[in-house]
């Protein structure tokens, strides 16, 4: 728990930087969480600026900024995936950002390579599984399309970023050719037409309508802190698997964020992001929210540390996003639903 000492310490942190400032600051913001209300609050605390929220969609708020254009009041624009954030820089809705403290802290591969954005928070995308059912859990990503698991998986639609995520990874480490195949190859091993969210893919374990699911960590992490319906009360019989630990590592989901091109306030955003990127926050992203810090070297919660060490791939966000199209492509020509 953070500290009236330790909100002190950052905010004399911020004022050795020349960072700490009052006024305000507007954020649109895709993240949906309620623990996010601590967030914000203790970055007023320690800073004295005051956030003004708007929330929605990413796609309806990306759609605000360009409609409001050099008129628009929004300072950072924070999301909860790649497709998003890049599409927001290839519109020209964000500015480069030169901040020594987010280049020190943010690896370099969680970053834009223009600095327009940066990640402060991830997800592990990988494979659940029923251990009454399952023997021989798929160790890889590449392993759902083998025969053995027909029938037996549960998957988000091909309209999920989750999923265009994940196939533009397997493009960049596999070739588009490859990859194509492995899609038309898990399609075969549906268990079901893709349907829900990843809690549902962990619900469809527990109904026993699917053996395997792909899922986001902090998903099963959550249901493992507090009541998910459908899923807490039958967590035991659910083992999972860190895909790829002998080459490419867990596919990795973020949630980042950006400074808008037009933003009012920048000098404020910049001292937002920074503040996202501190141990305080890095702290909460985990202890909140179940997810894993994007700064090396911050403690994780219970409910996230449970999960165990794993490697992560480290291929850099801009290689997923130069491959989305193409996975939207193989996703169409694989009848991935």
């Amino acid at each position: 728990m953070t500290t009236k000492t330790s909100l002190f310490a950052l905010a004399i942190a911020m004022t050795a930087t020349g960072a700490i400032a009052e006024g305000e600051l507007n954020l649109y913001s895709s993240r949906h969480y309620d623990t996010d209300e601590r967030l914000y609050s203790e970055f007023t605390d320690a800073t004295g600026i005051t956030i003004n929220r708007i929330e929605g969609k990413a796609d309806e708020l990306i759609a605000r900024m360009e409609a409001e254009g050099s008129n628009s009041p929004v300072d950072v624009f924070l999301t909860v995936d790649t497709v998003r954030i890049t599409r927001a820089k290839d519109l020209g809705l964000l500015q480069s950002v030169d901040s020594d403290i987010l280049e020190a802290k943010v690896p370099a591969y969680l970053q834009d390579d223009d600095n327009q954005w940066f990640a402060f928070s991830q997800r592990a995308r990988i494979l659940f599984y029923d251990k009454n059912d399952v023997e021989n859990p798929p160790a890889t990503y590449q392993d759902l399309a083998k025969p053995e698991y027909e029938g037996q998986i549960c998957i988000r639609s091909s309209s999920n970023v989750y999923t265009q995520n994940i196939v533009a990874a397997l493009v960049a480490h596999l070739g588009e050719e490859a990859t194509g195949e492995w899609a038309k190859a898990v399609v075969g091993n549906f268990a079901r037409d893709p349907q829900g969210g990843d809690t549902d893919q962990l619900r469809g374990i527990v109904s026993g309508e699917c053996d395997i699911a792909m899922s986001n960590t902090y998903y099963f992490s959550r249901a493992l802190r507090k009541d998910v319906s459908g899923v807490s009360d039958s967590a035991d019989m659910i083992g999972w698997v860190f895909p790829n630990q002998n080459d490419i590592g867990a596919h990795m989901n973020i949630s980042g964020g950006g400074v808008a091109v037009n933003a009012p306030n920048k000098d404020n955003a910049v001292t937002f992001l920074e503040y996202l990127a501190s141990e305080q926050a890095q702290q909460y992203f985990s202890a909140g929210n179940d997810e894993y810090p994007a700064v090396p070297g911050v403690g994780l919660a219970p409910s996230v540390a449970a999960l165990g060490i794993f490697r992560a791939d480290a291929i850099a966000l801009s290689d997923i996003a130069d491959n989305i199209d193409a996975a939207q492509r193989i996703l169409a020509e694989a009848g991935w639903e």
